[in-house]
């Protein structure tokens, strides 16, 4: 069922798409129409449709850079925000209250234009007529099941996105052709929202493949069964980490272990590889060998971005012809010195990933695959980065946060002494406490997945808040005060919606 629309401020999405050519999904774009009747014919409409509910997806992450702020901004200790008026660096601080913040990152609106383009997707799709599609494929039931692939797993991750950010959320799954008329619906538990989650991705890795064989342009940008097994994997982690909060925070290692088994899978069967160290930044560029899934945001695309995360550090002629030598956003010198303490400081990803280290704001340079709109004059410079959501790294560093709860810390030191070795830095030799092992772990992902969207949940799942934030503390933890508020104007009409309970009385 669907929430009206003064509850979500959406109107119907729109249904009619620039045509193009059916190989080059990633140049579509959506087109408002008011007739749905005409669309929903042919390949073409359905490469569309798809193209759409994947732009859909990374403005609902690239708005005001939300995938970092939630992800990685509110941990404090990684990076600082200068003020600007807009209250932004408030959150680092724990305080969701503020109220820019409120009517945007705890507005979940953009997330249900997503949800709703998926459901409108699986209720057309399997109705278009197999002749219409025979026109331009060989087995037009295959195609039908890649399409409903590819929007079940973008309505799982939209939802897991959502259910990391505010617990529980309102589960939408059918299809309404007037949102006006549809029912108001209470948010629903998230032990449920994540069982929906497991089963679009079960049904969504039954109709995808580990390759990209038929659509090698598409590859790691669109969905396959290897996007699937990532999701399934963090989903598992985070389940069987954060369910119980509230009551003490108990491991559910069924759970773990089925992380676990799907790391597996993905490591033998998705033909994935860690990407040569010399060759650091194609990682960030995008479509590495590493990638499991990414949004284009690509300038090859037109996608580029002038306003995009890296861009929010990057100060220097050296980085952007004609910019000045300050940025809003900086590197904490805390997290360095934390993170690479002297002895560290040959490690790859300290060389690769930051300048000015010795001032007192340090650069981040991840993302800095500057190109300029007008390359003549060096003028209207955009970043040409994909926003990488799953990669393989992250995978296998998930294998010693696995190893740990299952108290296996040998095999946890040596993932994490892989990746030390990998980047330069000398192995740990004495085996730590399972505490300390857990804080080495944290590092280890701080260092490897900086600014990728992971950092704070990371923390979250590991419940390492306490030293590793400062305001998240055990007692804020244990009242699940990780969540965020939902945005007041998100109740009007609403009777069945409810606040975060973290968050009763504080807005």
């Amino acid at each position: 069922m669907k929430l009206r629309q003064h509850l979500f401020y959406i109107v119907l999405i729109p249904l009619v798409f620039l045509a193009v050519s059916c190989s080059k999904v990633l140049n579509q774009e959506p087109k408002n129409s008011t007739y749905a009747d005409k669309f929903w014919q042919n390949k073409r409409d359905c490469d569309a449709a798809t193209a759409g509910n994947y732009a859909l997806l990374r403005s609902a992450l690239a708005s005001r850079n939300c995938y970092y702020m939630y992800g990685d901004a509110v941990a404090k200790l990684y990076f600082v925000i200068d003020y600007n008026g807009d209250g932004l660096e408030n959150i680092q601080n724990g305080d969701y209250t503020f109220q820019y913040n409120v009517n945007d990152f705890a507005n979940w609106t953009r997330f249900f234009k997503v949800i709703t383009m998926c459901n409108t997707i699986l209720e057309r799709v399997p109705k278009i007529s197999d002749a219409n599609l025979a026109l331009d494929v060989t087995n037009p039931q295959r195609y039908k099941n890649q399409i409903v692939g590819q929007a079940l797993f973008v309505r799982a991750f939209t939802y897991f996105y959502m259910t990391r950010i505010w617990g529980d959320v309102p589960l939408v799954t059918e299809y309404y052709d007037n949102p006006l008329t549809a029912p108001e619906l209470p948010r629903s538990p998230k032990a449920d929202v994540m069982a929906q989650i497991e089963k679009d991705c079960k049904l969504a890795a039954s109709y995808l493949d580990w390759g990209y064989a038929s659509n090698p342009g598409q590859a790691v940008v669109t969905a396959n069964k290897g996007s699937v097994y990532a999701l399934l994997a963090h989903l598992y982690m985070w389940r069987g980490t954060t369910l119980k909060a509230s009551s003490g925070g108990t491991i559910d290692l069924k759970d773990i272990n089925s992380a676990d088994t799907t790391i597996d899978a993905i490591e033998t069967y998705g033909g994935y590889k860690l990407t040569d160290t010399a060759q650091y930044y194609k990682t960030f560029i995008g479509r590495s060998s590493e990638g499991i899934f990414e949004l284009s945001m690509s300038q090859d695309y037109e996608e580029g971005s002038g306003s995009s995360i890296g861009m929010q550090f990057l100060r220097g002629q050296q980085y952007i012809a004609y910019a000045g030598d300050y940025a809003r956003m900086a590197v904490k010198p805390d997290y360095l010195s934390e993170h690479f303490p002297d002895n560290d400081t040959n490690d790859v990803r300290y060389r690769k990933n930051f300048d000015y280290v010795l001032s007192s704001r340090p650069l981040c340079r991840k993302y800095s695959n500057v190109v300029y709109l007008n390359p003549g004059e060096k003028r209207s410079p955009v970043l040409s980065n994909n926003m990488i959501i799953f990669r393989l790294a992250d995978m296998k560093l998930l294998k010693a946060e696995i190893a740990i709860y299952r108290k296996e810390y040998k095999k946890a030191l040596d993932v994490i002494n892989f990746f030390r070795v990998r980047n330069n830095t000398d192995p740990i030799t004495d085996m730590p406490s399972p505490d300390d092992l857990m804080y080495d772990y944290i590092l280890e992902r701080g260092k490897e997945l900086y600014l990728e969207g992971h950092n704070f949940f990371d923390i979250v799942r590991t419940k390492t808040g306490s030293y590793m934030i400062g305001w998240l503390t055990d007692q804020r933890y244990a009242k699940e005060g990780f969540y965020w508020p939902i945005d007041p104007h998100l109740f009007r009409g609403n009777k069945f919606l409810t606040q975060t309970p973290y968050w009763l009385g504080k807005l």
